[in-house]
């Protein structure tokens, strides 16, 4: 009977930065896009190298781990800056080496509609071989990459035409989200909310005029509602969301 094999995810920079001509008007920025909770969250469901994934606000990136160095440059940023890829190493139960991938995670700009990319590997530019659509750029003179963002729906938390509270979580499927805020006395326990589609979480909620301090819960964390911009500090310090009822 075949062993089981542990798979335990390290991240590690690729530093071997070629010197070439096409590179003396760019920088070299670090992965500082997604916080390391949403890094972890994305890799999880990715094994292998594949088309570029849109998840959430992210667009995961990989690419094949044979390169000692694979960087990408983005239109809206004027290919002028390369962000390393980095390495995904996944092991086997002796802590061997068992596969290897190399991937980036970019944020999704405010109102993107199309992401036009190029890869750099081992000093050479180079459009992405794993995704299918890119385009001739007659400025350029080179292929880019194209990644289309689909539109999308306004996700946020809302007051309902009935006077109640439409709650409104956005992250990553299948997770158990809750509710808790001053309506509950901070008791994160008594709401579940129920995932209305792929990765978003609803609620309604009937409360009564007045303003209402409130966080999402994944487990014991406490998350702030990323979609309303209205915040404020409770009396025992804590930072929630506020919403107001008429």
């Amino acid at each position: 009977m075949p062993m089981k094999k542990i798979h335990i995810y390290t991240l590690i920079i690729l530093l071997c930065i070629p010197l070439t001509p096409c590179l003396a008007k760019t920088s070299v920025t670090p992965q500082k896009d997604a916080p390391k909770a949403v890094i972890d969250d994305l890799l999880s469901i990715i094994d292998y190298p594949c088309p570029p994934r849109i998840i959430g606000d992210y667009i995961v990136f990989t690419a094949h781990k044979e390169a000692r160095f694979t960087g990408i440059a983005f239109d809206f940023e004027n290919f002028v800056t390369i962000h390393p890829f980095y390495r995904l190493n996944t092991y086997d139960y002796e802590n061997k080496i068992d596969e290897s991938i190399l991937f980036y995670i970019a944020k999704i700009p405010k109102g993107a509609q199309q992401i036009g990319y190029r890869l750099i590997i081992d000093g050479l530019w180079t459009i992405d071989s794993l995704n299918p659509s890119s385009y001739f750029d007659t400025d350029m003179h080179v292929y880019v990459s194209t990644i289309t963002i689909p539109y999308k729906k306004d996700i946020s938390t809302k007051i309902t035409s009935s006077n109640a509270v439409l709650f409104v979580y956005e992250g990553l499927p299948g997770q158990d989200i809750r509710i808790g805020g001053s309506f509950t006395n901070w008791d994160s326990w008594i709401y579940e909310m129920q995932e209305a589609k792929p990765g978003v979480y609803e609620i309604t909620i009937p409360l009564p005029s007045g303003t209402w301090y409130y966080s999402f819960y994944a487990g014991s964390l406490a998350i702030i509602d990323k979609n309303n911009p209205h915040r404020a500090y409770t009396p025992d310090g804590r930072t929630a969301s506020v919403i107001t009822v008429q």
